[in-house]
């Protein structure tokens, strides 16, 4: 592993090749680095945005990117949605580098200024003609959560239930794709919006559960994130039978707990008829092999 360049060091990097280049007209950084409340570690990334005069001559030729370190490996996302060249007045380029720094650049181009959307994760490095507006300090506002409307609660409870059975079905065929996907793609989907809604109404909203909801484990009562992290597993057959019906467990009980915050209404009469459903699946004699 190459010498690891510390924040210091990549930031005036950046100012650096931004400053001694005259199409590069503004930097601005957001993300994590930015927020308040954010753990810091070696991972984090560089979520840098350049204002530009034309983006197309960073794009046609992308060997000004060497500046900012050894490359270990790149991708654009803009070209591989089919964005780019349809859209010419913004890109991204997704830069991990050998030294364990990643840098998400994206360009902009500065007649777009005023359509660019202000994330409140944000600070100005660098505005050499005075153009943009200056950001309030930094917070999480844009990223808390939002308390779910009744017909939203429905429709997760609903597709949790539905999908259910899919999974059931696809263990008693022993089709492991199939079912690991929609086990863990779907249903489990459903079940970590629920606690994140569970979770929200107990910080009063005021808590950013980071990307996927991935920051449920520091605020979910120990026994639920116990309970929790059973529902992940192998291969097993039965391991996915368990981990099926302890989602399913959890998620009648979440669910019960976010109605009474919220005032919705919640049937527990579904998961009764559910759970036998998939109990029933469970006790056929598996195909033969």
């Amino acid at each position: 592993m190459q010498s690891h360049r510390d924040e210091k060091t990549m930031l005036n990097l950046i100012l650096h090749i931004a400053q001694k280049d005259a199409r590069i007209r503004a930097v601005i950084m957001n993300g994590s680095r930015v927020s308040p409340n954010a753990k810091p570690d070696i991972f984090q990334d560089y979520d840098i945005v350049f204002l530009v005069t034309e983006v197309k001559p960073f794009v046609c030729d992308t060997a000004w990117i060497k500046q900012f370190g050894e490359l270990l490996i790149l991708q654009k996302p803009d070209e591989m949605d089919g964005l780019w060249p349809e859209n010419q007045d913004r890109f991204s380029y997704l830069i991990q580098f050998k030294d364990w720094n990643r840098i998400d650049l994206t360009l902009i181009a500065i007649s777009k200024l005023s359509t660019m959307p202000r994330d409140s994760q944000s600070v100005l490095l660098l505005d050499k003609d005075n153009l943009v507006q200056p950001f309030k300090p930094p917070s999480d506002d844009d990223y808390l959560p939002i308390a779910p409307t009744s017909k939203q609660f429905y429709d997760c409870c609903n597709e949790f239930w539905w999908v259910s059975t899919y999974v059931a079905k696809g263990i008693w065929r022993n089709e492991l794709i199939y079912t690991k996907y929609l086990a863990e793609q779907v249903v489990k989907q459903q079940l970590t919006k629920l606690l994140g809604w569970y979770v929200a109404h107990i910080t009063d909203y005021h808590q950013s559960l980071g990307k996927f909801n991935k920051n449920l484990q520091y605020f979910l009562e120990p026994r639920l994130w116990q309970e929790f992290t059973k529902t992940y597993v192998g291969a097993n057959i039965q391991e996915m039978w368990q981990a099926l019906f302890k989602m399913c467990d959890l998620f009648n009980f979440i669910a019960q707990e976010v109605a009474k915050q919220h005032g919705f209404e919640y049937e527990p009469e579904e998961y009764q008829g559910v759970l036998s459903y998939l109990r029933d699946i469970q006790a056929l004699l598996p195909l033969p092999s």
